[in-house]
């Protein structure tokens, strides 16, 4: 029978053994004062080098883990969108504005100019390269903001917006890219043609896609909430709620965008119920379930076979990478913040995992001549080490950093 999973015992003892080592894992990170987020993708490493010849990770065990890792991105996000202020973060909009174009165009430029110039790669993979390093992972910087309790000031809001217009610019420029890269292959002409109407596309998309979410938020949202309520007391109204995230979810991958924005909005939906914390609490244990599977599946996503070769045109990437990010924060920041703050926003930046690595898939979609196997593999890799790192050395200085910004500067 197709599509039926052929040994599913294993794939249960796999994924029941994987839930209890991050249940472990999360206790030791917290004593060692390491973020979960980053043990979580150290996890998925392991797990990927020590079953070299996939025995245990089979195709239908990393099929339900690339399942999971999808529910995980929508309850990482969706918690997010429902803890955040709404008012504040549309308060930091303008603000956002500016520290959004400035990394997005320097971290855009540094990786094509690496790809093209350095590496001497083809012009449509040097361009994949380039925009993947745009996007910012909304799930890990907005995560350690989180846990570190700082997501509620006015700093959280702000890095909240800059990440969500990171992202969403990054599905765009791919979306784009996409476009435009048969016709620089075929250099036929017809460039600007080609990305004016995929321009349009996207821009209907965007616009309904934004007024779905707000007639829901203020028609819809504290109905429905309500009749929940009636029907199940708590915290079983959590349940179709949840269900609720992941069709807004959905149907924001369906546009075009990403999981991880469809459940940001969705959050952003329920965080105007008066009662967010109750439904906040209910929600903690799919959270605590599913969120982790995100993490590791980043870790699996790094495939030992092409590691040394992704190192090589890595290594320079990952260095543009940062750079692109920390540089095209911190000076915008400056104007709202100090520099210490403006380099806790920059670090936030830096890591690449959900959209970057969506770009890269479906560059390799197009083919080698779009997006060669050992690129695809040195993306892997920046999204890998950043996705480490990052979280570390933030980790510390939101410890040691009470973020505040300036009454003055563009708002």
């Amino acid at each position: 029978m197709n599509g039926t999973i052929e040994n599913l015992p294993l794939v249960i003892i796999v994924i029941g053994v994987t839930v209890v080592a991050a249940i472990v894992l999360r206790g030791g990170c917290r004593r060692a004062g390491i973020p979960a987020l980053a043990g979580f993708m150290v996890l998925g490493v392991a797990m990927r080098v020590l079953d070299g010849k996939g025995r245990l990770l089979t195709g239908d065990v990393m099929a339900v883990f690339e399942f999971l890792g999808g529910i995980g991105i929508i309850a990482l996000l969706f918690r997010v969108g429902l803890e955040a202020e709404a008012r504040s973060m549309l308060g930091q909009l303008r603000r956002a504005t500016w520290i959004w174009a400035g990394n997005v165009a320097l971290s855009g430029i540094l990786g094509f100019a690496t790809a093209h110039y350095l590496l001497n790669l083809a012009l449509v993979p040097s361009l994949f390269a380039g925009v993947a390093l745009t996007a910012t992972s909304l799930g890990i910087c907005l995560g350690v903001w989180r846990e570190a309790d700082r997501l509620h000031t006015p700093a959280g809001a702000l890095l909240t917006d800059v990440a969500e217009l990171d992202d969403i610019s990054g599905i765009i420029l791919m979306i784009l890219l996409i476009s435009v890269a048969p016709v620089f292959i075929a250099g036929n002409g017809g460039v600007a043609s080609a990305a004016g109407m995929a321009g349009l596309e996207i821009a209907a998309k965007i616009a309904v896609f934004t007024a779905v979410c707000i007639a829901f938020a203020y028609y819809l949202e504290r109905p429905i909430t309500n009749l929940f309520r009636r029907l199940e007391p708590a915290p079983n109204p959590m349940l179709p709620i949840a269900g609720m995230a992941l069709v807004i979810a959905a149907i924001a991958g369906w546009l075009g965008f990403s999981l991880a924005v469809g459940a940001l909005f969705a959050g952003l939906i329920f965080s105007r119920e008066k009662a967010v914390q109750e439904v906040d609490r209910a929600f903690s244990p799919l959270y605590d379930f599913f969120a982790p599977f995100f993490f590791i599946n980043i870790g699996l996503a790094l495939d030992p076979a092409t590691a040394m070769t992704g190192l090589v045109i890595g290594a320079p990437l990952l260095l543009a990478a940062i750079v692109g990010k920390v540089l095209g924060t911190v000076i915008p920041a400056l104007r709202v913040t100090s520099l210490i703050g403006g380099l806790a926003l920059g670090i936030s930046m830096v890591p690449r995992a959900e959209i970057a690595l969506v770009i890269a898939a479906e560059g390799r979609e197009l083919g080698d001549w779009a997006m060669p196997p050992e690129l695809f593999g040195a993306i892997v890799l920046v999204s890998l080490v950043t996705s480490i790192l990052s979280p570390v050395i933030l980790a510390r200085m939101l410890r040691n950093w009470a973020p505040e910004l300036r009454a003055g500067g563009p708002r």
